[in-house]
């Protein structure tokens, strides 16, 4: 019996770790991603925490909108290559309509003259509809019905994505999957391994834990001058992991590109959000690196190796975001001899002009990430001498008129506040409010489907 032959390593980019980043980023990971050769994917990472309600706030004013404002401009620049050499594309930034940012993708080929992809929608994490209806309220308490839900979407996991890929998707366009699940599913494709193979689906799961937050394994979030030095910060790269048949991996970073890739970039993200190295919980896998180890082995590549993994939770996580009222912000500056008093005074100016509102105040410059909404910190912390003080105040109120009061009386202090101020600026945002709760699994079925040539 001839040995059976392993599929050869695969490499998967991340050219995106949040809605917002770079994009500029994908080229240089498609470079070397070609310039490596072999089976390759490149993922975009776009999701948030807010990031979808807020998508579907835009889809509630226009049809056709809900998908990742930056699509155009992340995938533009590289649809053609990735085409043309074989490099498939997984991503969630199809946000609160997929099929859309699908659609979209299919005339962005169009535009550029290229054979038309075949692009699959992930469908399935969208639990808002009826029929999710009694679960929710069961989970969540009678509070459920009072509140004015934005968006409801459960964490999906792998095997859609990978379905999609072995039915020939050059393009697989997601909501809500779990971030590491879009190097999940790749893999699960390319190896054929079962569905229940627990280590290498831990493994893989902390692949794609290491991609998902994009340069930050390269350096990005990570640099702290004189302890913690990343060189060419500017034009940090982002990462590519080599997947092994066994599920051990290497991570290493665009070619030609800033930052680094050491022991310590790697151990930090690898722990990033983890809150037990145990048991990292997932829709595919409980992945496991209380035994796992990282060596350096090479200039920029360091692997991974030891991850574990034990089965999957019986239960999905479910993100309930819903309409929070307004959050109103004012900001204004103070400078010279005696700063820090003034601040404080006009804080103290706008406590009176607004007792209505639970006042949030930050002396930026002197008093700020570590205080706290109630003040008590810098209640107990003297007065200094501080000659350069932003103060911030905000506040939120389920009464827009109410909130917009904290704008009004911050500008305000411009002539009727302490002396000297200036530089004001004030914002009026709607806010939304998450809740989380979890689901059986068996209630939210999933699944993929492949659009039509255009």
């Amino acid at each position: 019996m001839p040995p059976e032959i392993s599929p050869p390593p695969l490499r998967i980019g991340c050219a995106a770790g949040f809605s917002g980043d770079r994009v500029d980023a994908a080229q240089a990971v498609v470079d070397s991603l070609i310039a490596q050769g072999g089976p390759a994917f490149l993922i975009f990472e776009t999701l948030a925490e807010r990031t979808l309600a807020l998508a579907q706030l835009r889809r509630r004013v226009d049809p056709q909108a809900g998908f990742e404002p930056l699509l155009d401009a992340l995938l533009r620049p590289v649809l053609a290559r990735c085409l043309a050499h074989g490099i498939r594309i997984v991503s969630n930034f199809g946000a609160a309509h997929p099929r859309a940012a699908a659609q979209h993708i299919q005339r962005m080929a169009q535009e550029l003259g290229l054979p038309a992809p075949r692009v699959a929608v992930v469908w399935g994490d969208d639990v808002s509809g009826p029929a999710f209806q009694s679960a929710l309220r069961a989970e969540l308490g009678p509070m459920f019905d009072t509140l004015a839900v934005v968006s409801a979407n459960a964490y999906i996991g792998a095997e859609p994505i990978a379905d999609a890929l072995l039915a020939g998707a050059q393009i697989v366009v997601c909501g809500r999957v779990a971030d590491p699940s879009l190097t999940v599913g790749p893999a699960l494709a390319h190896f054929g391994w079962a569905r229940d193979d627990w280590p290498r689906l831990g493994a893989a799961t902390m692949a794609g834990h290491l991609l998902e937050c994009g340069a930050q394994v390269c350096g990005g979030y990570f640099a702290d001058p004189g302890f913690k030095d990343v060189p060419h910060l500017a034009t940090v790269g982002y990462p590519i992991a080599t997947l092994q048949a066994d599920g051990s991996c290497s991570i290493t970073k665009a070619d030609g590109t800033g930052g680094l890739v050491s022991l310590a970039t790697v151990k930090e993200q690898l722990l990033y959000e983890v809150h037990d190295p145990a048991a990292y919980l997932t829709p595919d896998v409980v992945a496991d690196i209380s035994a796992a180890g990282v060596a350096q082995t090479g200039p920029d590549v360091v692997a991974l190796h030891g991850v574990q993994g034990h089965a999957r939770p019986a239960s999905l996580k479910v993100n309930v975001c819903y309409e929070g009222g307004w959050l109103a912000e004012g900001e204004i500056s103070y400078a010279g001899p005696r700063a820090e008093g003034r601040a404080r005074l006009a804080a103290e100016v706008l406590r009176q002009r607004l007792p209505q509102l639970a006042l949030r105040v930050d002396l930026i410059g002197v008093l700020s990430v570590l205080a706290d909404d109630g003040g008590s910190l810098q209640a107990k912390t003297s007065a200094g001498e501080a000659k350069d003080v932003r103060l911030r105040v905000a506040a939120s109120h389920a009464d827009k008129a109410q909130a917009e009061c904290l704008c009004r009386e911050v500008t305000a202090l411009y002539t009727c506040g302490p002396a000297g101020g200036g530089g004001v600026r004030t914002t009026l945002t709607a806010r939304l409010n998450t809740l989380s709760c979890l689901l059986p699994r068996s209630l939210v079925p999933t699944g993929f489907t492949l659009l039509e040539a255009t």
